[in-house]
């Protein structure tokens, strides 16, 4: 079972026409985390939720909405708090623009007391979905407290996924991935987040940085360019982007991140070890599994990752 960590809330996106007196608005279930732990299950895999959720109206439809998916719900903690909305608007090439309603949210209030102190063996991986909750206090200190716990006894993964728009102060998110990324196995981020973070860094430099410090496998996402990738072997391999029409790019990110850990699992390389052995050869076959089930997802409207038949893959 893979235990996803971290935000989950509603994607409101507006539809804006030539009447300026109005907004329509549709909203859709999303977050980081809770996009990795739908696309976990939709793959057929064990998957967890750990986080707060609230009891009002939204609250309930994710609680419902993770029953649809047969996402494991033992984990989350009950709150009144209201559940975070994030306003997406989209650009005539379907990159969504995010203003966050978080102040007090559900999410962003899990106390580092309340993280379980022990896990059922069923939990093979714990992976953070970054976004805010990382940065935002208790819930940041909560999930470093959990990554603290577990690093030694299961398998790690970390997305940074930066949102500037929440909290502001980058020298914040560049501490966080710097306390983050020694304890992790496996680490994503997309070329956006990096050029936030290290501007004028290139690409395989920060990579190169990442496994020194002690991930045993750093990849970068690169929207319609593909993805590079380098192991703590040394050996990097990079894949071009697939062409696809582009309804919008909202969960790319977390279905990339979700089929490499289904594909790990399934191949029997979900360790420290194995990444650290991989070859060009395996990591081409990660990152072009990966790529394969973002573009699915950026042919659809919101984050409605793709099953297994979706990408031709025979049932578990």
């Amino acid at each position: 079972m893979f235990l996803s960590c971290g935000d989950s809330l509603f994607d409101v996106f507006a539809d804006l026409d030539a009447d300026v007196s109005r907004i329509n608005l549709s909203a859709r279930i999303g977050g980081s985390a809770l996009n990795a732990a739908l696309g976990l299950a939709r793959l057929g895999h064990g998957s967890a939720f750990f986080s707060k959720i609230s009891g009002d109206l939204y609250g309930r439809r994710l609680r419902a909405f993770m029953e649809q998916e047969k996402i494991d719900q033992r984990f989350l903690i009950h709150t009144e708090r209201n559940t975070t909305l994030a306003m997406v608007s989209l650009s005539a090439a379907g990159v969504p623009e995010y203003s966050f309603y978080t102040e007090g949210t559900a999410d962003r209030s899990i106390a580092p007391e309340e993280v379980p102190a022990a896990l059922p063996d069923e939990v093979a991986a714990i992976h953070i979905g970054g976004s805010y909750t990382t940065v935002s206090e208790p819930t940041a200190s909560a999930l470093v407290r959990l990554v603290k716990q577990e690093k030694d006894r299961r398998f790690i993964s970390y997305d940074p996924n930066i949102r500037a728009s929440v909290v502001p102060d980058l020298d914040i998110w560049r501490a966080k991935v710097a306390e983050l990324v020694p304890m992790t196995a496996l680490v994503k981020a997309s070329d956006e987040d990096l050029s936030q973070l290290y501007p004028g860094r290139s690409i395989e430099a920060v990579l190169g940085d990442w496994v020194a410090a002690g991930a045993s496998l750093a990849v970068c996402t690169r929207g319609e360019k593909g993805a590079v990738a380098l192991a703590k072997s040394g050996i990097g391999a990079s894949l071009p982007g697939i062409s696809v029409h582009v309804v919008d790019t909202v969960g790319a990110g977390d279905t990339f991140f979700a089929m490499m850990l289904a594909k790990l699992f399934e191949d029997g390389h979900l360790s420290r070890q194995a990444l650290e052995s991989f070859g060009e050869n395996e990591l081409k076959a990660l990152i072009g599994a990966a790529i394969r089930a973002a573009a699915v997802t950026c042919s659809r409207r919101g984050a409605d990752l793709p099953n297994r038949a979706d990408l031709g893959l025979p049932p578990l």
